[in-house]
């Protein structure tokens, strides 16, 4: 088994998955040179040090480290810093070996290559892989303006609170928009939150954003008509990415891959009041991004079952017809980010291998 082989495995260990594919095979050749990926295949998912790393891999520390900083400085595997003493980690398909190296695309024919392989891969395993077991990895947020303030909330389901909440907030560019091409919506939306997010400002790849600043970056999405998705947790938030049908794999793992579990709905589902709708279609025909609501004699109808709470349909609608409401029964978020990983890799049958993994 060669090294590419051997960090497939591990990569597919993770709850996002790393299915065999002769694209992905490929992505890993061109990421990894073949003595980065011998190293990347002695590593794990938990922090350790170059040297740790080094005697794992059979080469002298420095050699290691070298090689760590160099994969570092390319966003493919993680690194963080920590009273002066430099620790490295396998970073999972998504988020990471997928978007990070593409927020600081350059144009470069080997990146037009790699966005055609990424998007052969979505199709080929890693949507279905990401989007395969019935808790899912990422949820919808609703948009904050859509949300009655009679209504009571919980606090993981208001977006600003995910802003208020974050230590450290980092802007970068939408892989996904920027790979698969198939509309302008914006493409710095993009927000990486805590460790993750300073790693990336360090290497080059994101900027460092204000509180404010991040709010006024979801004020932008929402204007756009992109739906807020996080990672499917009570606690913290490590991403929000601001999606569109066409082009974002998170909901594209529902709209083009029908997977029943590709992402969490939002607790909350859009309702018309018939009364106030004056029929302009503006819900059906430009809002709404799965398909969930349509005019029948002029007056819009939602789909409880298809629709994803997102709100986008509420905050445009001219009349106010359109509303949030709970949705029954709600969907079950783990409290935990640590829980819901537990429980992906139950349910995919990976939890021995993951703790393999990460005992490494």
């Amino acid at each position: 088994m060669d090294h590419y082989e051997k960090l497939r495995l591990l990569l597919d260990a993770h709850p996002s998955g790393a299915p065999k594919s002769d694209s992905f095979d490929e992505i890993l050749r061109i990421l990894f040179s073949p003595e980065e990926a011998a190293v990347a295949a002695a590593m794990g998912f938990s922090l350790r040090p170059a040297e740790a790393i080094a005697a794992a891999c059979g080469i002298p520390a420095e050699t290691a480290e070298g090689l760590l900083e160099r994969m570092a400085d390319r966003a493919v595997v993680f690194c963080r810093e920590k009273e002066g003493k430099r620790a490295y980690a396998l970073l999972p398909t998504i988020p990471g070996l997928f978007e990070f190296p593409f927020m600081k695309i350059d144009g470069t024919p080997m990146d037009a290559r790699l966005g055609k392989l990424w998007e052969e891969y979505h199709a080929d395993g890693l949507g279905a892989s990401f989007g395969g077991s019935s808790t899912p990895l990422a949820r919808v947020v609703p948009v904050g303006e859509a949300l009655d303030l009679t209504t009571r909330i919980h606090p993981y389901e208001e977006v600003a609170h995910l802003i208020d909440e974050a230590g450290y907030i980092a802007l970068g560019a939408c892989a996904c928009r920027i790979t698969v091409g198939a509309c302008d919506a914006p493409r710095e939306v993009c927000l990486t939150f805590e460790a993750t997010g300073r790693f990336l400002v360090q290497r080059g790849y994101t900027r460092e954003i204000s509180r404010e600043e991040a709010k006024q970056v979801l004020d932008r999405a929402e204007e756009a008509g992109l739906v807020h998705t996080s990672s499917n947790s009570q606690d913290r938030a490590t991403f929000i990415c601001n999606c569109c049908p066409c082009c974002c794999g998170i909901l594209r793992g529902l709209t083009q891959l029908k997977l029943p579990h590709a992402f969490a709905t939002s607790g909350f589902q859009a309702a018309v009041n018939p009364d106030s709708c004056n029929g302009c279609g503006i819900c059906a025909d430009e809002r709404c991004p799965v398909g969930a609501i349509e005019l029948q004699d002029d007056i819009a109808v939602v789909t409880p079952a298809n629709c994803i709470g997102c709100g986008l349909c509420v905050t445009t609608c001219p009349t106010e017809a359109l509303s949030l409401v709970r949705r029954e029964p709600l969907p079950e978020i783990p409290a935990t980010a640590q829980e819901m990983g537990m429980k992906v890799l139950t349910e995919k049958g990976k939890l021995e291998a993951f703790l393999l993994a990460s005992k490494r």
